[in-house]
């Protein structure tokens, strides 16, 4: 194994982090660790640690030297000097350092990138390249700016459509290899919401899979009743299709995150783009792609979709290349 054609993924989220050994030219991971010290947690520890500032960028670089430490029992060799990636929330508030979003519009290839470069010390033997995230006059987003440039959207004036699925869904406008327009929608995290605080949670019941009975069905008619009704009304019809034992618990469940992803996506059907990359965690893509399919859009455009793991890696080496020079000066 040659290090110098490796680097150190990190991919730090809110809640989870996970530090992954790759080869830059084919992306293979050598090596793999993970845990739900997210920032969030990490920081939590950090105020309670009660260090000064200064210190604060040693207390993050800590959690990834114990992950390293494992990385290099895996591989058995010493992984000093082999650079680490960072992208995510490691570069806001709660995060290891706080860096500038970089503003709309920005490269698809990554190349202009907010990021801040740490130099190598005497306890943590490896360059930081830390990407910060993007914003526009209205919304912002850290983590899937790199996933963007991980899908090597090609460089035409036909608008194309990056859709990240998740907690905190962004719509990202892609056109002559710029980004140039954001919006994020509060799918996830209402769906989590309603299904497990609100009075709808006592009517639908996790754990069945999109595949299963009935379950695609309900997810359709949950589709296609979002683009006909409020969605304020829309989300009661779960609670009497439970009172009335119109659906199961579990079907109702798919019953309301087609609700929600179909409202979510209602707009493409007047603004179609060109083309849409849908990117990210396999089962969200899943239920995704089958809303878009509803929805009749995917007749409309080609949907390509690619995995979370994917084009992280393939961003994150793409912006690397970028500042390998800046890396080794440090």
């Amino acid at each position: 194994m040659d290090l110098n054609t490796t680097f150190l993924s990190c991919d730090w989220g809110t809640s989870s982090f996970r530090l992954r050994l790759v080869e830059r030219e084919t992306l293979k991971i050598l090596a793999e660790e993970s845990s739900k010290e997210g920032n969030a947690a990490t920081a939590e520890l950090w105020k309670q640690a009660g260090q000064p500032p200064e210190q604060r960028v040693v207390f993050y670089r800590a959690i990834i030297q114990k992950h390293l430490k494992k990385l290099e029992e895996a591989v058995k060799t010493t992984l000093d000097e082999v650079p680490v990636v960072i992208s995510g929330m490691a570069s806001s508030t709660i995060g290891m350092l706080e860096v500038p979003y970089k503003p709309l519009p920005f490269s698809t290839d990554g190349s202009d990138l907010a990021v801040k470069i740490l130099a190598p010390t005497l306890d943590f033997k490896h360059a930081v390249l830390l990407i910060s995230g993007v914003k526009s006059d209205d919304d912002v987003m850290r983590g899937e700016e790199v996933q963007l440039v991980g899908c090597r959207f090609e460089k035409v004036p036909e608008k194309q459509l990056f859709l990240h699925p998740g907690t905190h869904a962004k719509h990202v406008l892609v056109q002559n290899g710029q980004a140039i327009s954001l919006k994020t929608h509060m799918t996830g995290e209402f769906f989590s919401l309603l299904s497990t605080k609100s009075i709808l949670a006592a009517s639908v019941e996790e754990g069945g899979k999109l595949e299963e009975g009935s379950n695609l069905t309900w997810f359709e008619k949950g589709v296609h009743d979002s683009q006909q009704a409020n969605l304020l009304h829309n989300a009661f019809l779960v609670r009497t299709n439970d009172l009335f034992k119109k659906a199961s618990k579990p079907e109702n469940y798919f019953y309301l995150s087609g609700l929600l992803i179909g409202s979510e996506c209602h707009d493409l059907l007047a603004h179609t783009p060109a083309r849409i990359t849908l990117a990210g965690e396999s089962v969200l893509v899943a239920l995704y792609g089958a809303a878009l399919h509803a929805l009749g859009v995917d007749k409309q455009c080609p949907v390509q979709t690619k995995t979370a793991e994917g084009v992280t890696l393939t961003g994150q080496a793409a912006v690397l290349q970028h500042h390998l020079a800046g890396l080794k000066k440090s």
